[in-house]
């Protein structure tokens, strides 16, 4: 542990759940993990692989990912949410990688939390924060044959191509 954690902290951090894995991702899976006696809602956000962006046809999308600094940036942003939203209790965070097709998950965040509004707003915080700081990369597979690596978000927000 940890020294500037506490107890409690501790304690919630290993209640929630964090993964990239090759598996398929099940929203009947991961909700439950996110399940908690003092909840009154459970928001589930779910990003799934869409047939198109900006208009061009996407056949499939590859990810890849630093999977032990992903992991470390999951569980800073459920330590942020702890820190903003403090009746939250559970954080789940799966990621995807791999080969994925049109209308499969690429990635699960569920949040447990005994009211609807801060369980939506973290959820958003978590998948936003997700996007800008994990180590997780796309590549875009076009109808035409070719294919893409979509920036980082932390490298755009720096005007770089990574």
């Amino acid at each position: 542990m940890a020294t500037n954690q506490t107890v409690s902290e501790t304690q919630q951090i290993r209640k929630d759940s964090f993964a990239i894995s090759f598996a398929p991702l099940s929203i009947e899976e991961i909700a439950p993990l996110a399940d908690a006696p003092a909840n009154g809602a459970i928001v589930v956000m779910s990003g799934m692989v869409r047939n198109q962006t900006d208009g061009k046809p996407v056949v499939s999308l590859e990810y890849q990912a630093y999977e032990p600094m992903a992991k470390q940036i999951f569980l800073q942003i459920a330590k942020d949410i702890r820190r903003k939203w403090s009746d939250v209790n559970r954080v789940v965070i799966h990621h995807r990688i791999g080969h994925l097709q049109v209308g499969e998950i690429s990635v699960l965040v569920a949040i447990g939390c005994p009211h609807r509004a801060e369980a939506f707003a973290a959820c958003q915080y978590a998948i936003d924060t997700l996007k800008h700081n994990a180590p997780i990369w796309k590549k875009e597979h076009w109808a035409d044959g070719s294919s893409s690596w979509v920036s980082i978000g932390a490298c755009e927000q720096l005007g770089e191509s990574c």
